[in-house]
């Protein structure tokens, strides 16, 4: 581990944030007076330190939490849960499964055909990612704490036959205004946005192109933002990401700070748009 990034982890927060934003931004946040989408998700990493945020962003204790609170049915179901990744049984693993870090944003691994991985790979893949506090690289709270696990998921796939589409609801102040539509995940990746109503929107960020089509309204569309503003409840700002197989909705994860709030916003007035979406405390606008 370089001498760089464990002198980096003893910067307060505040002061680690700023420098990370002039990296990106070339210009510094204004936290007294936040106005854009990446400045009040940066604002919220310091002043929205919920407990329960630490369980939502835990990929393996977030299941209990949403089989509580919508049901069971919603879950991807678990295969197993490992410590360690020497732990991992293959042969005792289906044809086709998902294994992810729990502790963090990114360490996923999708098995199509298991006669066809490299095991010592996959191993040393996980090994290394359990290794590391993902809330360090970004200061997100809510991952300080979580328990470096990996998970065995079931495969899905959705009625392409060949993938599995990523539906991601964005909640401001607990109520949905825009969705987010991710295709060829492990192909050709695009990212289309939708308003709630299902109308395309001119909006690309999320580090994928839009796509040159038009996606029909999922049918289950009413019932993915009702659930999403069951989740997003007490939140200022919630991403809520869906998958549609077998006919269901099933519960990706749960994210409180889109892209850590680094990502480029095209075109840019989008970047105040949803920065006036959310509402916090030290807005003159809050209502509570």
């Amino acid at each position: 581990m370089s001498v760089k990034r464990e002198l980096l982890k003893l910067l307060p927060d505040k002061i680690y944030l700023q420098l990370q934003y002039y990296k990106y931004f070339k210009k510094f946040i204004n936290f007294k007076h936040p106005k854009t989408f990446n400045e009040k998700l940066q604002w919220l990493k310091l002043n929205d330190k919920k407990k329960q945020y630490t369980e939502l962003v835990d990929k393996y204790q977030f299941k209990k939490v949403i089989s509580q609170k919508l049901g069971e049915e919603y879950v991807v179901p678990l295969i197993n849960v490992y410590d360690q990744a020497d732990e991992i049984d293959f042969d005792q693993l289906p044809n086709q499964f998902v294994l992810k870090a729990t502790h963090d944003s990114g360490s996923v691994f999708i098995c199509k055909d298991k006669k066809a991985i490299d095991v010592p790979k996959v191993r040393h893949f996980f090994n290394q990612s359990l290794k590391i506090n993902y809330f360090y690289g970004t200061r997100e709270w809510p991952y300080k704490h979580v328990k470096p696990r990996i998970i065995a998921e079931q495969y899905l796939i959705d009625e392409s036959g060949f993938e599995l589409k990523d539906y991601k609801v964005f909640c401001f102040n607990g109520v949905p205004k825009l969705i987010g539509l991710v295709k060829g995940r492990t192909t050709t990746p695009t990212e289309d946005f939708y308003s709630t109503e299902w109308k395309k929107v001119d909006i690309e960020f999320g580090g994928y192109p839009n796509s040159s089509t038009i996606m029909e309204k999922p049918v289950f569309l009413e019932e993915m933002l009702r659930l999403s503003s069951l989740l997003a409840k007490d939140t200022y700002f919630l991403r809520v990401d869906w998958n549609y197989a077998n006919e269901h909705l099933k519960l990706g994860e749960l994210t409180f700070y889109e892209t850590a709030g680094l990502e480029t916003i095209k075109p840019d007035q989008w970047n105040q748009q949803l920065g006036e979406w959310i509402q916090l405390p030290i807005d003159k606008t809050y209502k509570k």
